[in-house]
């Protein structure tokens, strides 16, 4: 998914704020549940993140065009692990990573991924 920064993500010396990173890879994620025309969020459920782990290797500024990727490293009965990068438009090199589990949940307990929604995820394994 390509996300151009804007001054809303940036601080004063247009630097993109760091929490910023952390919302371009939720909107991928909802992405890949759009580009099915499905929502992630539905009656059936829906993920909820319960761990994460970023790694900030450089930064991204006003103005430029972000690419973000999203790969699914496993999936179980009611989580998925994911692993999400950010490359700067053009360069092989990621400039953010973020590894994070997601759990499937309805009324708040822990429920098994629908089928339709494992089969998803797996085009992306």
């Amino acid at each position: 998914m390509k996300i151009r920064v804007y001054y809303e993500d940036t601080d004063a010396g247009a630097i993109v704020y760091h929490t910023k990173y952390i919302n371009f890879c939720e909107r991928a994620r909802s992405d890949l549940f759009f580009k099915k025309n499905l929502s992630p969020h539905s009656e059936d459920g829906y993920f909820v993140v319960t761990s994460l782990n970023a790694s900030f290797i450089s930064s991204a500024k006003f103005g430029d065009l972000l690419e973000v990727t999203t790969k699914v490293k496993e999936i179980k009965k009611a989580s998925c692990i994911l692993e999400q990068e950010i490359f700067l438009e053009g360069s092989t090199k990621a400039i953010f990573k973020l590894q994070v589990t997601l759990a499937y949940v309805n009324n708040g307990k822990i429920k098994k991924i629908p089928p339709h929604i494992a089969q998803l995820l797996g085009e992306y394994l």
